[in-house]
């Protein structure tokens, strides 16, 4: 069975040469490295000419042209050969068995359509070490359980995997693809939920297996969706994206269920009609109250988008 590692980047040459000396010291080499990068991405370029940084991979660099990781994922999943394809970010660095034990468990069971693990999360000089054992999962409500970057125990199925560290059997994609009508000018908010809950739609089995893991340094990202900065515009994208994935893999009742959960409740991050009446009591009030009609703005004009589409 051949992997491909799958490299989106944009400006980050340094992180891109650390993911890609991590990937020099697998125990098992991964048989394609297809590293996406914008034509007029000078940075890049200039990185990859160093003979030290793809160093003995079997690296080829696929060019795109147009912005944003969706644009950039679907190239690299066009330019990919593998039976699986492994798709990190260019700020992560695989574990030392990271190529191994996904080659070992695609090999191992035949419904395995996706494989996700943890991302040890660097942040300001830490590692995000907590434990969680509910990962990955879409409640009964609607609400989404990530908590990918704290899974702990053995492999379990799930609904959702997340983009720094996930693998995907080529069978299982061959008609699916990244979504192109999310919003955003450069990460395109939930792309991998997106993505992951089609593979799922699919009828195809989703692991989670926290052995499975990268360090992931989360670096700068040159769009309006800052890590530290969300402006409101970015918001209102991320809110559409949400919803409109929603809609589209939730089956009717289910989607119905998750609209109201997260019109009347929501959460700090999507604030529902709970959230905006105790922003009233906040001396933060008109800033949260921003957010929340940012957030309903943007599910709104995702509900308009998927009228009148079929089920």
């Amino acid at each position: 069975m051949k992997v491909t590692v799958l490299v989106p980047t944009y400006r980050r040459p340094a992180d891109l040469a650390r993911c890609l000396a991590a990937l020099q010291r697998q125990s098992r080499a991964p048989d394609q490295v297809v590293v996406v990068a914008r034509a007029d991405d000078e940075a890049t370029h200039t990185c990859l000419r160093d003979p030290a940084v793809p160093g003995a991979l079997p690296l080829s660099v696929a060019l795109v042209e147009a912005p944003g990781q969706v644009a950039a994922l679907n190239r690299g999943l066009d330019a990919a050969s593998g039976d699986v394809i492994a798709i990190t970010d260019d700020d992560a660095a695989p574990h030392v068995d990271w190529v191994a034990r996904i080659a070992a468990a695609f090999e191992s069971d035949a419904r395995l359509g996706a494989l996700g693990g943890r991302d040890w999360v660097h942040e300001r000089g830490r590692v995000l070490d907590g434990e969680r054992q509910r990962v990955g999962k879409v409640t009964a409500s609607g609400k989404i359980i990530g908590n990918h970057h704290l899974g702990a125990g053995g492999a379990r199925e799930v609904d959702i995997l997340k983009g720094a560290n996930m693998s995907y059997r080529r069978d299982a994609i061959r008609t699916i693809r990244f979504d192109a009508r999310l919003r955003g000018a450069g990460a395109q908010a939930h792309n991998d939920m997106g993505f992951s809950l089609a593979v799922k739609r699919a009828g195809w089995k989703l692991v989670y297996d926290p052995r499975v893991a990268v360090d992931h340094f989360p670096a700068e990202r040159f769009d309006e969706d800052g890590r530290n900065a969300q402006t409101m515009a970015a918001l209102r994208n991320a809110a559409f994206n949400f919803h409109l994935i929603l809609r589209d893999q939730l089956p009717p009742l289910h989607r119905e269920t998750a609209w109201w959960w997260w019109t009347l409740v929501g959460t700090r991050a999507y604030p529902g009609l709970t959230h905006a009446a105790l922003a009233l009591l906040s001396n933060q009030a008109g800033v949260k109250l921003s957010r929340w009609r940012a957030v309903r703005g943007g599910a709104h004009e995702a509900r308009r988008a998927r009228s009148g589409v079929a089920a």
